[in-house]
């Protein structure tokens, strides 16, 4: 689940950039750089959780399909002789 991890490590980055900006904004005052910066930090965790949203059904796996190792029933290659094995050509041919 490494896509998971990331999306958690982004989450946590997102919530240490709010604390910052609420530290920042006790120092600086509440200004007009700091609620743009603010509100562009919002703007990244309404979009952080529509991308979790998201990412679930963009990352599903169709169903595997197991394939035996068993080798397949020769009798099915039987009347076979005298044909072209595809891509290859003839037996009694070879290529120019």
């Amino acid at each position: 689940m490494a896509l998971q991890d990331d999306l958690t490590a982004v989450q946590r980055s997102l919530d240490d950039l709010v604390r910052s900006l609420g530290l920042l904004e006790q120092q600086l005052g509440s200004g007009l750089d700091i609620r743009r910066v603010r509100a562009d930090a919002g703007h990244l965790r309404e979009s952080l959780a529509l991308l979790r949203e998201a990412v679930p059904a963009a990352h599903t796996r169709p169903d595997l399909v197991t394939i035996s190792d068993t080798p397949y029933d020769a009798t099915l290659w039987a009347a076979a002789e005298d044909m072209d094995d595809e891509g290859i050509g003839a037996r009694d041919r070879h290529a120019p």
